[in-house]
């Protein structure tokens, strides 16, 4: 995923879009397809529902035909013997005559296949239709004599219909004569039934597209809500940002400043001061000199004396500037010396404990902890007005710690219990966060204690020592 992000080139902020959205367009998919298939398979149960009571009420209305019309004749049926021909040309005569709605009308078949009566497609009369099937191979005939042997039954199947010669789906009802051997019955066709059902599904197809085109925009809705709350975001966090860099770009160039007043005060009053006295010191022993005086080598080491000054002033400079004992010897030595001229120069007793490191430290993260050493000092130096100081530093499992503790005052509170965190805390903080460590201050009337932690990450793996080296410190 980020690696296809990253070919699109996208913003931060497109990034932030798309992982709002995505997730939302194949959630609302998803419930799209869910609720589709769940209407569609409830709508086809109802369907079912409904043209399976479409097809009891035609079967109930054929039953009810049949029934009608046997109860018509069967005063002659039930009355005759099994050869009585004029009976059976009545009865024939009889369920000829009943027809009904432009495609209804009664059949007869003898258990021999041959049609009787069949009003309607008068051309079947007399004929034998045993074998007879549908254009999709259903049985007729054969399956009607069947059902009226067993008593009764239905059968569907496709049959011509009488006014347009065109096949259709029909239901039948047929019953059995058996003393006459003949399979009486009628058929009514279910067209009614069938448009009924597609008109059915073409409503369910029309209510899920409908509902489908309703989530849609229910979803175009919650998009277009999603991508002017992210510009309204996108706006105030750029505007906070830009806040933020200019309140950093002030604090840089507050801390330049700051930089370069403070070595400009130390070549003023260190260095300049020094080199005026050498100046001095050698205008002095020209004259005496010239003039032939006993006391100008005096002034000559007076000179030097104050050259040697402004030499140790510059080093002391360059030192605070870039300590080069850093990158020779280590953080150790490189705070430790920090410590030493510390404690040198303001009096305050300074304690300094270190534990060798397994893992060296990197780069970037021995610069850091020495500044905040150096920050912290300096701080203590100025505001705490302590009297004992305590510096630890040392490597563990979990990364390396620098502990800086004083007796002094503490760090001002304002009103709101919160520390009063000037430039030199927040360029602490700021190092630290680079490093993607931890800084904690904590601070009351009886001292500050800072602790810097460094993960491991920024450790570096044990060098071994080249052969010459170990050959070396055996000997």
């Amino acid at each position: 995923m980020d690696y296809f992000l990253s070919r699109l080139r996208l913003s931060y902020g497109h990034k932030l879009f798309l992982l709002a959205t995505v997730p939302l367009i194949l959630a609302v998919a998803a419930i799209s397809v869910l609720v589709a298939n769940q209407s569609r398979q409830l709508a086809e149960r109802e369907i079912a529902t409904l043209e399976t009571q479409l097809i009891e009420a035609k079967k109930a209305e054929l039953h009810n035909y049949v029934t009608q019309a046997r109860n018509g004749f069967y005063y002659v049926y039930g009355s005759a013997p099994p050869d009585d021909e004029d009976a059976k040309k009545q009865v024939m005569q009889i369920l000829a005559a009943m027809i009904y709605g432009d495609e209804g009308f009664f059949f007869v078949y003898d258990y021999e296949g041959n049609n009787l009566v069949s009003p309607r497609q008068t051309e079947m009369i007399n004929k034998n239709w045993s074998g007879l099937t549908d254009s999709e191979g259903t049985p007729v005939v054969d399956e009607l004599i069947a059902i009226a042997r067993q008593g009764a039954g239905y059968h569907s199947y496709l049959w011509p219909k009488p006014s347009t010669g065109e096949e259709a789906d029909m239901i039948t009802y047929v019953t059995s004569f058996p003393s006459w051997r003949w399979a009486v019955g009628t058929g009514v066709y279910i067209d009614d039934v069938l448009v009924t059902i597609a008109k059915a599904r073409a409503d369910v197809s029309a209510r899920v597209r409908q509902t489908s085109l309703y989530i849609l925009g229910i979803t175009v809705a919650a998009l277009v809500l999603v991508f002017l709350s992210g510009m309204v975001i996108t706006v105030r966090e750029r505007r906070l940002a830009d806040a933020k860099l200019k309140a950093l770009t002030q604090r840089v160039f507050d801390a330049q400043e700051e930089e370069r007043g403070r070595v400009a005060r130390e070549l003023h009053d260190g260095i300049s001061q020094l080199l005026v006295g050498v100046r001095y010191a050698l205008d002095s022993a020209r004259r005496r000199f010239s003039n032939r005086d006993d006391r100008a080598s005096d002034m000559l080491d007076k000179g030097i004396d104050h050259l040697s000054g402004a030499i140790q002033e510059v080093r002391r400079i360059s030192r605070d500037l870039r300590p080069g004992v850093l990158d020779d010897l280590g953080l150790g030595p490189a705070i430790k010396a920090l410590a030493d001229d510390f404690a040198t120069r303001t009096g305050i007793t300074t304690d300094f404990k270190t534990v060798v490191f397994r893992n060296r430290l990197d780069q970037n993260a021995k610069i850091a902890l020495y500044r905040i050493a150096q920050e912290a000092l300096t701080n203590i130096e100025r505001h705490a007005n302590a009297t004992d100081v305590s510096i630890d530093v040392r490597g563990h499992q979990r990364g390396a710690t620098l502990r800086i503790s004083d007796n002094g005052g503490g760090i001002p509170i304002d009103r709101n219990g919160n520390t009063r965190s000037g430039l030199g805390l927040r360029n602490m903080q700021e190092r630290v966060e680079q490093l993607d460590g931890s800084l904690r201050i904590m601070s009351n009337r009886t001292g500050t204690v800072i602790v810097a932690d460094v993960p491991l990450s920024h450790m570096l793996t044990p060098q071994e020592d080249p052969p010459s080296k170990r050959k070396k410190a055996s000997a």
